[in-house]
């Protein structure tokens, strides 16, 4: 080869085909790492990678099929609540009555069936209904009314748990035969309520991401007046995230009692809604409003789940769970506190 000939080849840079450098591979392979860390959920991935990996080399019962199936049915009910109080959180508000919808889902879904008799899909998509008229009746009060979302849920939560109690006589109840074939794709195969939380994390993460409600929800927790005056329907905003809430709540309340074949009183209530909350907490979630992620909120879920099985499986006094998962958002809110600051100083993105 003449000189010339070298001299374009180098300049011109390898040849189409030709391997590329290994630097070049390491170091895209670096950048891919740097955008990974730069994402909300990366820190929270990682702690629920590390947590299943511990519990899996410390004990041998951990990662079998009979644990993981347990494990996904503890995770699904907090996933797909927590989906909703994201949306919530992210527009500023609060859902404490979504537990309460979880109590009475099953059972009014057991008196249109049992009493009533009306057919198993009506009466399921009635069941769902009513979660959508109590997250429209938590709108009424928060948006219209001006109450606080936290007074407003926490009075409707006693309104449905008074409901279920008067009406159950405190007593529960089984499952409507009717349910078993619908009940095998909603939650009593081994898998359904994990296919089922990751479906809808993945739909509510694009609706949150790359439509214009997601938008229009971030930006009326960012900036509410702002936002009005930008053309946003805040209420109608916001009225639909308590409704999507709702709708989760009694899916969620159907799904746990078809998977124990039991309708509880006592089921549901505060328990899956400050599971859920810490989840979107630890997920990435800003309490004030503004930012928020579905994936860090699957994640977040996970984390919980792993630490409630890996200490059950253990055989750890589960009273310690509720330390940890104080710590747990404590550390969570004060991680995304510094976060807000550094982007708000423009040192991250």
């Amino acid at each position: 080869m003449s000189e010339t000939a070298a001299a374009r080849t180098e300049v011109a840079g390898p040849q189409p085909g030709a391997p590329a450098p290994r630097r070049d591979v390491w170091g895209r392979v670096q950048h891919g790492f740097i955008v990974f860390g730069q994402q909300r959920e990366a820190a929270v991935f990682v702690v629920a990678v590390l947590l299943f990996g511990y519990f899996w080399v410390t004990n041998v019962n951990f990662f079998t099929k009979v644990d993981l199936v347990n494990l996904s049915q503890i995770a699904a009910p907090i996933i797909i609540i927590a989906i909703g109080e994201v949306f919530l959180l992210i527009c500023g508000e609060i859902d404490l009555s979504v537990g309460f919808i979880f109590t009475l889902a099953p059972f009014l879904l057991h008196y249109l069936i049992d009493f009533y008799g009306v057919p198993v899909i009506p009466a399921i998509l009635l069941t769902l209904v009513m979660g959508l008229v109590v997250g429209w009746c938590n709108g009424f009060f928060t948006v219209t009314m001006g109450l606080p979302s936290f007074i407003t849920t926490l009075a409707t939560g006693f309104i449905l748990l008074g409901v279920v109690l008067y009406t159950s006589h405190a007593e529960p109840a089984i499952p409507s035969p009717a349910l078993t074939g619908i009940g095998h794709w909603v939650s009593t195969y081994a898998w359904a309520e994990f296919t089922w939380a990751v479906v809808l994390t993945v739909i509510f993460h694009i609706v949150l991401t790359r439509t214009r409600w997601g938008l229009h929800t971030v930006s009326t927790g960012g900036n509410q007046l702002g936002s009005r005056e930008a053309g946003i329907k805040v209420a109608r905003i916001k009225y639909g995230n308590f409704m999507i809430t709702g709708v989760l709540g009694a899916f969620v309340g159907v799904q746990v009692a078809l998977q124990i074949n039991d309708i509880d009183p006592s089921s549901g209530q505060y328990q899956p809604m400050f599971y859920a909350v810490a989840a979107a907490v630890i997920g990435g979630t800003a309490m004030l409003g503004g930012s928020g992620t579905i994936i860090g909120a699957f994640f977040g879920s996970m984390v919980l789940a792993i630490l409630t099985d890996g200490f059950n499986v253990a055989g750890i006094n589960a009273n310690v769970l509720n330390i940890i998962f104080g710590a747990a958002i404590l550390i969570a809110m004060i991680a995304n506190v510094q976060l807000a600051r550094l982007r708000g100083a423009g040192r991250i993105r």
